[in-house]
């Protein structure tokens, strides 16, 4: 009896240590987040860094401390799991990102995002896949396998569409901002959607019927998943409205909004579909609905509870990215040949610069045909800098790569740890140097009176008067025009004049169909709900 005391006893005091010691770490890591945010005030004029390198520079140093303290033990002081990435960290960056983003420019260049997200990422894939298997086998790496091959395709092929947001801002360069940015959510989730893929798909039986059977399956991930999210969103719009739940509760329905945001990416996720193109796209139907169905102070809560949820998940990742690249067990395994690592790192360094390159350049040129108007042509210069915004690799990157190089965490194979120390050597590269030269390359190659002749020719491209001569109408935005004004705009008289301004014509029926059908339902800008008592029905009553 008292050694089954004395066994309990050591039981529970071996919990409460290491219960102990998971909140030591969480006071260290909250107070390095804190840290993170005064360093990147303090540093926010300066334009070599942003907020992202601060965090990053910041989980390295602290990973230095902690192998220091610990004999060279660990570096880190939580354990990275892919559910904490991908269901807690990512989901409120995502939906944050299409809350905020500036529709207008984003739905005037959505054939060239999805062109530069869908298609080129399946080229910068075809690239980096080809190369490494050429390149990889004259290294001597032979221990890698088809599959592995079309994953590593797929891990390197994901920009880092967090560390875009830093980078660049949506009112000094909001075309290049909507490209880079709108081509970065859809390049995560097609890289999402190509891993999963080649991970279900038997690849020891390759054909024609294989291929066109995950052509299939990609385009039905992209299409349901882009439904789901607007369905949600346009739900909670509808609750909203017809409930009217800020008359008794303003906390009840900024609850709702983030729970039914939150719903879509695990709706997404429980019907193996992407979660980041369905709650992206529940983010932009719900700041053109449900945003204007609550009340004022809803609006002004909502708004910046999703800005600072988004931001703390940010500066979390790069802090955890930063002390995860001093990883000693994975170092360990690779120790006897650095050069190895390192000129893998190198490699696909080289490929992710190529087969970037590969498809930005050729697939502007095409946009650029369907243009007539030089202020709506992607310049050289512009595409310098889309290459260059690009080439970062985040956390999704290192996710994908832990989910197929490792097993819960730990790496048992030489040819795993080298690829995984590789990834997290081309994030960090990619990250500090492309990141802190994006912003003085935008100066250098966009002079401050180019930036803002552009933003003012983009803004004239989507506010302009309606006229016969143009009919660029506001794309998911409220518009000072009737329904008059509408109807008088020209409208296409054939199949060439259809092709020659579909975006126009898409414009222009939208319009009509979301003032005269959408927003009688759902609600939206111009629905004001009158409470008892308010200064409203007291107006109307005197």
């Amino acid at each position: 009896m008292g050694f089954e005391f004395s066994h309990v006893l050591s039981k529970m005091q071996m919990l409460y240590m290491s219960d102990h010691g998971s909140v030591v770490s969480m006071n260290i890591f909250v107070a390095l987040l804190c840290a993170c945010i005064v360093l990147g005030h303090l540093l926010e004029e300066y334009r070599w860094i942003n907020e992202s390198i601060t965090a990053l520079l910041i989980g390295l140093c602290t990973g230095v401390v902690i192998l220091m303290f610990s004999g060279g033990k660990s570096s880190h002081l939580l354990i990275f799991s892919e559910d904490l990435f991908f269901i807690y960290l990512l989901p409120p960056i995502i939906f944050n990102a299409g809350f905020q983003v500036k529709k207008k420019q984003f739905f005037v260049n959505f054939i060239t995002i999805v062109m530069f997200g869908a298609v080129g990422t399946l080229i910068c894939w075809t690239i980096i896949t080809v190369g490494a298997i050429q390149i990889f086998k004259r290294m001597g790496i032979h221990s890698l396998e088809l599959e592995d091959y079309l994953a590593i395709g797929a891990i390197f092929a994901a920009t880092d569409s967090v560390c875009t947001l830093q980078v660049l801002n949506q009112d000094e360069t909001p075309l290049l901002y909507s490209l880079v940015f709108g081509e970065g959510v859809v390049n995560d989730a097609t890289s999402v959607v190509l891993f999963n893929a080649i991970k279900s798909f038997d690849l020891n039986h390759i054909d024609s019927g294989v291929a066109l059977q995950f052509l299939a399956n990609f385009l039905y991930l992209f299409i349901a998943s882009t439904m789901l999210g607007v369905l949600t969103g346009l739900l909670s719009a509808y609750i909203i409205k017809k409930l009217y739940i800020g008359r008794h509760s303003t906390d009840r329905e900024v609850a709702l909004m983030m729970l039914m945001a939150y719903l879509s990416y695990m709706l997404a996720e429980l019907c193996y579909l992407s979660g980041i193109l369905t709650v992206f796209f529940c983010g932009i139907v719900m700041s053109h609905y449900t945003w204007h169905n609550v009340t004022e102070s809803s609006r002004t809560t909502t708004k910046h509870s999703f800005a600072t949820l988004s931001f703390v998940a940010e500066t979390f990742i790069f802090l955890y990215v930063g002390m995860d690249a001093l990883d000693i067990e994975k170092w360990r395994f690779v120790s006897d040949s650095p050069g190895t690592s390192i000129a893998v790192s190198s490699v696909l360094l080289g490929l992710i610069l190529t087969g970037r390159a590969a498809f930005i350049f050729p697939l502007s040129f095409l946009s650029n045909l369907t243009k007539k108007s030089p202020n709506e042509k992607i310049s050289f210069r512009q595409q310098v800098i889309i290459w260059w915004a690009g080439l970062m690799r985040g956390a999704v990157s290192i996710a994908l790569a832990y989910n197929q190089f490792t097993m819960s965490g730990y790496t048992q194979q030489r040819s795993s740890a080298v690829m995984i120390t590789s990834t997290i050597t081309v994030v960090l590269v990619s990250t500090v140097v492309f990141g802190m030269m994006t912003k003085p390359l935008i100066r250098f190659l966009l002079p401050h009176s180019k930036r803002k002749n552009s933003m003012q020719n983009m803004n004239d491209h989507v506010t302009c008067s309606p006229t016969k001569s143009s009919m660029n109408v506001p794309f998911l935005e409220n518009s000072v025009y009737s329904e008059a004004d509408i109807d008088e705009l020209q409208r296409p008289s054939s199949l060439r004049d259809l092709l020659s301004t579909p975006t126009h014509t898409v414009h222009c029926l939208w319009r009509k169909f979301d003032n005269g059908f959408m927003r009688p339902v759902f609600g939206g800008r111009g629905f004001v709900p009158i409470v008892p008592t308010s200064p409203i029905q007291t107006n109307n009553l005197l």
